[in-house]
């Protein structure tokens, strides 16, 4: 079986009795950074054998790390920090799995997501995880791009030396909103920060110095602005012109009226007369 094993993010004990009992008994663990693992490992006295397995050699290691489990050895597969396959190597691992009729079950436990999520006081009942934004300008802006009317809270990972760049370029595509910016979540120096994105800006801009790993907790567009925004780009058509839009996709005039109404925030009746 292949056993998926969360580990800490930061602090060493937060590890499951579970994960701890399963990295004692498996025959093989597969770890992103051998280096960085073995501290772990070696934190809870574990001796058993390490392979690396990260996003540079996941193609080649996913075939011989499959072939070990059709074999009848079992496999833990850890990354550096929180849950395999969230913006961790991982998936491509699980894929074949499922492909092969390999038996695959998930350890749970630290996630840098969660945690931040409930440490920000920013409504999180409904969010969207973006993990990092692509690097590519254009995948970066098509991303942005869509979730400029998301409603939900939207929560990215970041790395320090990118932070302000990304910060400027939410600001840019997503205007005001408030942000909660945590920083080395479960760590020494762990802190939260939250403010406007225009502040946010203003204080990380030209910083050298800036450390640790970052979650960003991004406010959702309001139903109010949402609202405002679409009465605003249809109060320049003429009513008639707004019906003509509906009935030229095939609605009836009753359905669209209730449509008109809706998009310039009046009541059904206005719209009537």
């Amino acid at each position: 079986m292949l056993y998926l094993c969360a580990t800490p993010i930061g602090n060493l004990e937060d590890i499951t009795l579970r994960v701890l009992n399963t990295l004692k008994t498996v025959d093989l663990i597969a770890a992103e950074d051998t280096r960085h693992s073995q501290k772990l490992l070696n934190h809870y006295q574990i001796h058993k054998p390490l392979v690396s397995y990260h996003k540079h050699n996941e193609r080649d290691k996913t075939e011989k790390l499959l072939e070990k489990l059709k074999k009848g050895i079992n496999i833990a597969l850890i990354t550096d920090a929180g849950t395999p396959a969230i913006s961790d190597p991982g998936k491509v691992l699980i894929s074949r799995c499922y492909e092969e009729s390999v038996p695959i079950t998930s350890l749970p436990g630290a996630c840098a997501c969660i945690t931040a999520l409930t440490l920000s006081p920013n409504p999180s009942t409904r969010f969207c995880f973006e993990g990092f934004l692509p690097t590519q300008a254009k995948q970066k802006n098509e991303v942005l791009q869509s979730l400029q009317e998301e409603e939900r809270c939207i929560v990215l990972y970041e790395a320090p030396h990118r932070l302000s760049k990304t910060l400027n370029v939410l600001f840019q595509f997503l205007g005001e909103r408030k942000i909660s910016i945590c920083k080395e979540l479960t760590k020494q120096y762990e802190a939260v920060q939250t403010c406007l994105l225009s502040e946010a800006v203003y204080h990380y801009e030209g910083k050298q110095d800036i450390k640790g790993e970052y979650v960003l907790i991004v406010e959702g567009k309001s139903k109010e602005e949402l609202r405002q925004e679409q009465s605003e780009k249809w109060s320049k058509f003429s009513i008639e012109e707004h019906m003509d839009y509906y009935q030229n996709k095939g609605i009836d005039q009753k359905a669209a009226m209730k449509l008109i109404a809706k998009d310039r925030n009046r009541s059904k009746k206005e719209i009537y007369q």
